[in-house]
């Protein structure tokens, strides 16, 4: 899934109007397992003045970038870190927990090629799933717009249930920043 995707989808499950810092942190929790992919890729890209094509081609699939990734996207170093939320009972830790551990299971069933060591570090086995969320290979073509329609469910409950305009507004716009690349590469290509 795209990033924005996550954080709707994250939001809409564990995001609670009446508790700020749980929907802040269910927000955050969705997002965290990006992180490193888009600071490494900025660093490369922005400041070390290395082409993009060699950052996603490249080192995406190098062995530092991996086991950077096999940290930050661990689902048994996130479940336990919401196992303790959950001991703690703190509400904010859990949806954080909860949020990121949700990320990683849509992206261990949407990544093929571009799939990572989810299990670290129990295992390094890699779990290439038939479906991707892009590729069209793997039916991306199909997957896409799938994807897109529930960001527009997960917008719509978020909608409703969040009517203040901040909130709003950043749910509306994590739901442009979803839907904009789809509808520019089908109306380009």
């Amino acid at each position: 899934m795209n990033t924005p995707a996550h954080l709707l989808f994250g939001a809409a499950l564990f995001a609670r109007p009446s508790r700020p810092g749980t929907t802040v942190a269910a927000v955050l929790g969705s997002l965290v397992p990006d992180l490193s992919l888009y600071f490494m890729a900025t660093v490369s890209i922005w400041l070390m003045g290395i082409p993009a094509e060699r950052v996603f081609r490249e080192l995406y699939f190098s062995a530092e970038w991996q086991a950077v990734f096999a940290v930050d996207n661990s689902i048994p170093l996130w479940g336990l870190l919401l196992a303790i939320a959950l001991w703690r009972k703190r509400p904010a830790l859990t949806a954080f927990a909860a949020a990121g551990l949700l990320h990683l299971v849509c992206d261990l069933v949407l990544h093929n090629e571009d799939a990572r060591r989810h299990f670290w570090p129990l295992s390094d086995w890699i779990f290439r799933s038939p479906l991707s969320y892009w590729d069209p290979r793997h039916h991306g073509q199909i997957v896409a717009p799938v994807e897109m329609a529930f960001a527009i469910l997960w917008a719509a409950i978020l909608w409703r249930r969040f009517t203040g305009w901040q909130a709003r507004t950043f749910f509306g716009a994590l739901l442009a920043l979803e839907l904009t690349p789809h509808l520019m590469f089908h109306y380009l290509l």
